[in-house]
């Protein structure tokens, strides 16, 4: 009798257990990362194709909560131009990366969105995210690269990216569906204008 209720015991520990799995794997899904480039805009700004573009992101708590510990984390734009051709794969006319870091320091508790050496204080990582979501006057090249009065054909999206994490992070990133994020490439097309001569 001993036995059977210590059997029973054992077997009812481990449908706990297993439920327990199973709701934490169904929440771990529930509030997956999601992203989408929801608005883009090619202009010229002195000579230069340069883009404007806004996106939508919702961080994982897993993603969140790292974050409020001060692992940093780091957001890349991608952007590729290319050419049709009708014999041959397109050309691809330029590629360009964004890459923009988000820290918390928790000595002083303040936010930090840097792109480079530049760097914007932020008051929570809401507000550090609403900068990232939004692109202003990107430079991606200069317009002597396009030909006049052709339509050319780009995509852009937003990502994660998991690759500048410490090790031990991108380890544990690498087996963590919270941390994947990544917008699906979003097309946008574009045309220079000729220049008419000046009279």
């Amino acid at each position: 009798m001993t036995l059977s209720l210590s059997a029973w015991r054992m077997t009812r520990h481990g449908l706990v257990t297993l439920l327990a799995m199973c709701a934490w794997t169904w929440a771990c899904l529930a509030w997956s990362a999601d992203a989408l480039i929801t608005r883009t805009e090619p202009l010229i700004i002195d000579g230069q194709l340069t883009m404007d573009l806004d996106a939508s992101m919702t961080l994982s708590p897993v993603v969140r909560d790292a974050a409020e510990r001060g692992v940093p984390l780091y957001f890349t734009v991608d952007l590729k131009i290319t050419a049709a051709r009708w014999w041959w794969f397109n050309k691809v006319l330029a590629e360009a990366t964004l890459t923009r870091r988000v820290t918390y320091n928790a000595l002083t508790r303040q936010w930090r969105v840097a792109s480079g050496d530049l760097f914007l204080p932020v008051a929570s990582l809401e507000e550090a995210l609403s900068v990232i979501r939004q692109v202003r006057a990107w430079p991606i090249a200069p317009i002597d690269q396009f030909e006049p009065d052709t339509r050319y054909d780009g995509q852009v999206r937003i990502r994660l990216d998991t690759s500048q994490l410490a090790r031990p992070m991108r380890l544990d990133a690498t087996n963590r569906g919270a941390w994947s994020l990544a917008s699906p490439w979003a097309p946008f097309d574009f045309s220079i204008r000729q220049q008419e001569p000046a009279q």
